[in-house]
């Protein structure tokens, strides 16, 4: 780890896992970004078995902001963020996105802001979803883009205070002390490469709301998130509130009272009505069936996760594979 004096205040940081052909454009982005301070671009490979390191190597070895780069072993994306939050705690802040996003201009600076300036513990903004070079497809409506980490609350600036406009980590800033206490991502919650679910920003999110931190929304933080063609498919949104589903139940169902084959009385029925009404949203033609599909899978995944935590399989399903 680089030491405090060699570290910038600001720390502009993504994870990466087999995406070489993105990386040149994205560095270069983020090198072009104007800021009133100095700051170090730093990536974690996770890993990545195509040509991510030789990539990141030649990005390196270019002029312009510098480019540090650490190689994250343990697979998934927790301990990818993990490690990259640890590296950047001798900086002030820390800017963070992934690796099939681009910034756009002012980025950097509205961050930076946000966190120096109007005083703010964690800020996000604007996550637009782009769907080059493969169509948007005709089934995809607007309520469904936020599984995809779409984000717009708006254009004005506000203080986040409750669960309804949630900022992820798809574009989001930190000041470094939240994490020095040992405030870490849930490795419960990790994933493995194109794996489906995860959740850890979620989880992240709500843990910050609990803590009181003083969260906000700065519009002027924007980014466009790329949509790779194998997320466009129905089964990828029923897959992954499946997932949810099952780590919730894993992690975070009370199963105290009744239970059936280790998962709680309640959850049978629910799991029912939304069975009936995905049932009768295809059957009338409702073009809405998918949302209401993606409740029912969901409510079957805490079933089988209070079934897994009863046999006592309460490890992520997603971390071990």
């Amino acid at each position: 780890m680089t030491n405090s004096t060699s570290t910038p205040r600001v720390v502009v940081a993504f994870c990466t896992y087999n995406r070489a052909d993105r990386l040149p454009g994205l560095v270069a982005a983020l090198r072009a970004q104007a800021c009133d301070e100095p700051f170090e671009l730093l990536v974690v490979d996770n890993n990545s078995s195509d040509d991510t390191p030789g990539v990141l190597r030649a990005l390196a070895k270019q002029p312009g902001r510098r480019l540090r780069v650490v190689r994250e072993l343990q697979q998934g994306i927790v301990p990818a963020r993990n490690r990259l939050v640890e590296e950047a705690a001798a900086a002030e802040f820390l800017l963070m996105m992934d690796d099939d996003e681009l910034p756009l201009s002012g980025w950097v600076q509205a961050g930076l802001v946000a966190l120096r300036d109007e005083g703010f513990n964690c800020v996000g903004g604007r996550v637009r979803v782009k769907f080059d070079p493969q169509p948007r497809p005709a089934w995809l409506r607007d309520e469904l883009l936020g599984f995809l980490a779409e984000v717009d609350h708006g254009d004005e600036p506000f203080v986040i205070t409750g669960h309804g406009t949630p900022i992820w980590t798809a574009n989001v800033g930190y000041r470094t002390s939240l994490f020095k206490d040992g405030l870490r991502f849930d490795l419960r919650y990790s994933r493995v490469g194109k794996d489906v679910g995860g959740g850890e920003d979620v989880v992240m999110f709500e843990r910050l709301l609990t803590l009181g931190c003083r969260m906000g929304y700065s519009p002027g933080m924007g980014v466009e998130h790329f949509v790779e063609s194998w997320r466009l498919h129905r089964g990828y949104f029923l897959k992954l509130h499946y997932t949810s589903g099952l780590l919730a139940g894993l992690h975070a169902t009370d199963v105290s009272g009744r239970t059936l084959f280790g998962a709680p009385l309640y959850l049978y029925p629910q799991a029912l009505r939304q069975a009936w009404r995905t049932l009768a949203a295809v059957t009338g033609g409702r073009g809405r069936w998918l949302r209401q599909g993606m409740n029912f899978t969901h409510a079957c995944g805490r079933i089988v996760g209070t079934w897994r935590r009863a046999r006592g399989c309460a490890a992520s399903p997603l971390a071990s594979s």
